[in-house]
């Protein structure tokens, strides 16, 4: 391919952007999302009210590199309007869990019957609720969000035992962007 692409993006009226070096910000009121660029192929400019993403001599993975970027991007704007939102819900057949928000983690007790307790990691910026077996993780961050809600999927997963058996663990019920 080796030819030069460009995209551009608009920037919504109420959301201002900063660009320095290879950081993005972008802030709507008290929230501010920033996102750091990690490819040096890639240059972004701001250009009044867009954003311009160029390559020169780009390849095909400098093209999807500046896609998905858009694709963030967007989100990002996306995130500032409205918290994306994901629900998880505990299910246990053996003994039942118990959980508590302590910091920036959530401590689940006697998962299976074990004596030490299991930690997720809650990213910075995510907000956990827990009512009963209900969780829901939101942030403006979609990537922290999908990551705190992994977190908590993983936190709860069964290695040496029969899947079909023990059953108990911590599920996403629900994504943003997914109808149930």
């Amino acid at each position: 391919m080796k030819e030069k692409i460009a995209e551009t993006i608009d920037i919504p009226s109420e959301i201002t952007c900063e660009i320095n070096e290879k950081n993005l910000i972008f802030k709507k009121g008290p929230s501010i999302i920033s996102r750091e660029i990690k490819s040096p192929s890639i240059i972004i400019e701001k250009d009044g009210a867009k954003i311009r993403i160029s390559s020169e001599k780009a390849t095909k993975n400098q093209y999807k590199i500046i896609k998905s970027l858009i694709a963030h991007i967007k989100n990002i704007f996306l995130g500032l309007e409205e918290k994306f939102k994901y629900e998880l819900e505990a299910v246990n057949v053996h003994f039942p869990m118990t959980f508590k928000v302590d910091g920036n983690k959530v401590i689940i007790s006697n998962f299976l019957g074990e004596k030490v307790p299991r930690y997720a990691v809650i990213l910075p910026g995510v907000n956990v609720e827990i009512k009963g077996q209900k969780m829901t993780v939101s942030s403006g961050d979609r990537e922290s969000a999908g990551q705190t809600a992994a977190n908590l999927e993983h936190a709860t997963k069964i290695r040496s035992r029969d899947r079909r058996i023990f059953q108990d663990g911590i599920f996403i019920v629900s994504k943003p962007g997914r109808l149930a």
